[in-house]
């Protein structure tokens, strides 16, 4: 299967981001509760969307099924639709970031466990660890290098 280059989502796009984001959390963050997603997916649509730049893949309908969010040399947001995983769009995703964009690292929630094990397999080491994440909530962050 051959995958193009990622478009840029635009502001526009953002519910629809909101979305799939929501969708890729309820498959992959079991370990998060119910008030953690609603909280998290406010944070997501209004602020964090706006702070990273965004790439990512529509299916042939227009829709959006995967997507990323860059800041300087940092992956801080990666997350497909559950129908759209194991299908390579997030390591294509990740190979651009590495190759065109600079990246050489990413957080990764500890319990997340298959997100962890996707990241190591594509070179990332792990080279830190906290006990909570930036909101201070208990779930523990990875700090990944390539």
């Amino acid at each position: 299967m051959k995958i193009h280059l990622p478009e840029r989502p635009c502001i526009s796009d953002y519910d629809d981001l909101t979305d799939l984001w929501e969708k890729s959390v309820r498959a992959t963050h079991s370990f998060l509760r119910e008030e953690d997603i609603i909280f998290f997916k406010s944070l997501i649509r209004n602020e964090y969307l706006f702070l990273v730049d965004l790439f990512g893949y529509k299916d042939k309908q227009g829709q959006w099924i995967a997507f990323m969010g860059i800041s300087g040399n940092k992956l801080e947001m990666l997350f497909l639709l559950p129908s759209a995983r194991g299908k390579g769009f997030g390591k294509c995703l990740i190979e651009y970031a590495v190759k065109t964009l600079g990246i050489d690292a990413v957080d990764v929630n500890e319990q997340n466990e298959q997100a962890v094990g996707f990241y190591l397999h594509l070179g990332f080491r792990i080279i830190g660890r906290d006990a909570v994440d930036n909101t201070g909530k208990p779930y523990p962050i990875l700090h990944l290098q390539l």
